[in-house]
């Protein structure tokens, strides 16, 4: 695994041991950023369910101005401390070792999150409980991007009555992306 573009490109990066996460394919990160390439530019982005870091570390390298990363996983987290340090962005990077809910509260009323990305652990409904909490949330502005990653399975009919819309949804093999903003 590794950056792709921007900065930091071909940097490898560190990954958690063990099957606790998924890493996000090469390819689908690069289908990812191609669809946000226009959003990322001095943008602050949230990395929930962060891994190894390497969603937030990409909007970095491309120009992102400052990524927020959440992993309550104390191998993953220590896997992003060192790709962050490896990187060379600990002025632009931010980690919380916590639950994501707990992390969204202490964050807010100090950050506003141009992009939320998030990829849980799979058929949990850990993403519905996120978005809960964010419908009300200070954490973000008014034309916020929040991304799901999710299994196919993923049931997202709630969104409309937290006061969200789906404003994109690309499917791939195993997965697939539901891009949200609020209505």
């Amino acid at each position: 695994m590794r950056i792709i573009a921007g900065t930091a490109r071909s940097l490898p990066l560190r990954t958690p041991e063990g099957l606790d996460t998924r890493p996000t394919s090469d390819q689908i990160k690069e289908t990812l950023f191609n669809m946000l390439q226009y959003d990322i530019p001095g943008c602050y982005f949230l990395d929930l369910f962060a891994g190894s870091g390497q969603i937030g570390l990409e909007s970095l390298s491309r120009g992102g101005e400052y990524s927020v990363f959440v992993e309550n996983n104390r191998k993953a987290a220590k896997c992003i401390e060192e790709n962050i340090k490896f990187t060379k962005f600990d002025k632009n990077a931010r980690l919380l070792v916590s639950d994501v809910v707990s992390a969204l509260y202490t964050l807010e009323g100090k950050y506003k999150f141009d992009i939320v990305f998030m990829d849980p652990p799979y058929n949990k409904e850990l993403e519905k409980e996120v978005l809960k909490y964010l419908a009300d949330s200070s954490l973000l502005k008014e034309d916020s991007k929040i991304i799901v990653e999710a299994s196919l399975e993923t049931d997202f009919d709630y969104v409309e009555e937290l006061g969200f819309e789906i404003t994109k949804y690309k499917k791939y093999k195993t997965n697939v992306h539901v891009f949200l903003r609020r209505k």
